[in-house]
């Protein structure tokens, strides 16, 4: 059902069409400058821009009799428009102003306009209106601030269902949103620019796969019906990047999109995105080393400093981070060494520490539990955490000192991780023997468990030569560098639950 403001909007468009306008026109309309680029260049003494053509939303009408004020929105901002019935109506035809401006345009309606940039009276540089052209109709009413009598604000637009569910006029009533998907893609640009530096390709690997390997997650699955087959969205392209290595490649990298069906929180999206690299002849340390390089020149590329304003802290990612393994973190934290534990003895802990688990965990599952409820949280700072228990790495190399324990780090950050490396298993027969673990632990219930992927182990027995791996979570990076407390404000359409 429409609302009086819609059933009004649809009027004038009538009217509009009656008076011989298109409301929708098709050609180009040339834009030859932007809101900002007059603000930070307009000189009043030179009276440069003086045959200036912008377009954007129409903000703000303020009718005046013969003469009005009006605000255009384009993508950097907002301009204040004088528009005088004497100078847009040809011929004395003053229907352009004393109807299709001031009756028939609505707030949100697309506008272009010609004129000369000038300085009001009150000191506001405004566009003085020669020509306006209608360039697309609104039909929906923008939301607006609303104040009550007792001088309460309600603003529709701070809801964040209707914000992520209509980005679209989050966008425009909002534009300072623009300003964080801005910061992401300069992340991105800013790690591309990193890596290829370093002579490292990016790729592209397949999202739709046959086996769903590289992480432990629960993953989406299809049906392809040519082929009669199973398929599965990738859950992570780790394999598919590994055997580009055992293909001969030294370096590459793949901005990914990745879905694991598992639970939505303001860290967790259905879909999200990964950045994954793998360099041969390079092992964890060497891995640690690029990580704190490369984060360090994104922070500075997209804010400026090493140092930003994440809610109450401020975090800084100039180098060197702290690092402590796994089981000094926990210790620090919970003063208890696990160290030497087995699962009966871990499942002691974690009662004595009141975590819930259940029996399909197994040791690596019972130690990542009580990290993640007893340290994870309060590292704050960028600090690596290494050399984590086999049973949580099935994909990581054993250490070459430290019997039982894997070569692999986390970066935490404001107390969640924010990229996972190792020095990647290029063993076929321990990775055989891994994986064989993992259908275990998913005979006892864990879902998340990894399958078995014999063609990933062909390609092993080939031979690849020892390589660094690394993946970070753009989305969880994102949220850091533009200081946003949800996932969701730093993708642009977050998944949501249906309407209604």
């Amino acid at each position: 059902m429409l609302s009086e403001q819609e059933i009004i909007r649809r009027e004038n468009l009538k009217k509009i069409e009656e008076a011989g306008i298109n409301p929708y026109p098709a050609d180009t309309y040339l834009v030859n400058t932007t809101a900002k680029e007059i603000f930070e260049n307009f000189n009043p003494e030179t009276k440069n821009y003086q045959d200036v053509a912008v377009a954007g939303r129409l903000m703000m009408k303020r009718i005046m009799g013969k003469a009005s004020f009006a605000e255009l929105q384009d993508s950097t901002g907002r301009i204040q428009l004088y528009i005088s019935r004497d100078d847009i109506c040809p011929e004395g035809n003053d229907m352009l102003y004393n109807d299709l401006f001031k009756k028939w345009m609505d707030l949100g309606d697309f506008i272009g306009v010609k004129g000369y940039v000038f300085v009001t009276k009150m000191g506001e540089t405004s566009i003085h209106v020669s020509e306006i052209k209608l360039l697309s109709k609104s039909l929906k009413p923008l939301p607006i601030v609303k104040v009550d009598a007792e001088g309460q604000v309600h603003d529709a637009v701070t809801d964040p269902d209707f914000r992520y569910r209509q980005r679209y006029v989050d966008l425009v009533v909002n534009p300072e949103v623009k300003d964080t998907f801005v910061k992401r893609t300069r992340m991105y640009n800013s790690i591309r620019e990193f890596l290829n530096g370093k002579g490292y390709l990016e790729v592209e690997t397949p999202i739709l796969q046959p086996l769903y390997g590289g992480a432990a997650a629960r993953p989406f699955k299809t049906h392809h019906n040519t082929l009669d087959m199973t398929l599965y969205l990738r859950i992570a392209n780790e394999l598919y990047l590994k055997r580009l290595i055992v293909g001969g490649f030294d370096g590459v990298y793949e901005f990914s999109k990745d879905f694991r069906n598992e639970g939505m929180s303001r860290f967790h999206n259905p879909e999200f995105t990964q950045i994954e690299l793998y360099v041969a002849y390079k092992d964890y340390n060497w891995m640690m080393d690029l990580v704190e390089e490369m984060v360090e020149k994104v922070a500075i590329d997209t804010n400026g400093s090493t140092k930003l304003q994440v809610g109450e802290h401020i975090i800084d990612f100039k180098r060197p981070w702290k690092r402590l393994t796994m089981f000094e973190a926990i210790l620090e934290y919970t003063g208890i060494d696990i160290s030497s534990m087995d699962e009966n003895e871990l499942r002691d802990v974690c009662r004595q520490l009141h975590i819930s688990v259940d029996l399909s965990m197994g040791k690596g599952k019972l130690i990542d539990e009580i990290f993640g409820e007893q340290c994870e949280h309060l590292l704050i700072q960028p600090t690596f955490i290494t050399d984590y228990p086999v049973e949580m790495s099935p994909l990581a190399k054993k250490h070459r000192s430290k019997p039982g324990i894997v070569e692999r780090f986390e970066a935490i950050c404001n107390g969640k991780e924010i990229c996972n490396a190792f020095s990647e298993l290029n063993d076929p027969i321990d990775q055989r023997e891994r994986f064989m673990s993992q259908l275990e632990l998913g005979k006892r219930g864990d879902d998340e468990a990894m399958v078995l992927d014999e063609d990933f182990l062909r390609s092993l027995e080939y031979g690849m030569p020892p390589t660094a791996g690394l993946g970070i979570g753009m989305d969880r990076l994102a949220m850091i560098i533009t200081n946003s407390p949800s996932i969701q404000d730093v993708i642009f359409f977050p998944q949501m639950k249906k309407e209604g």
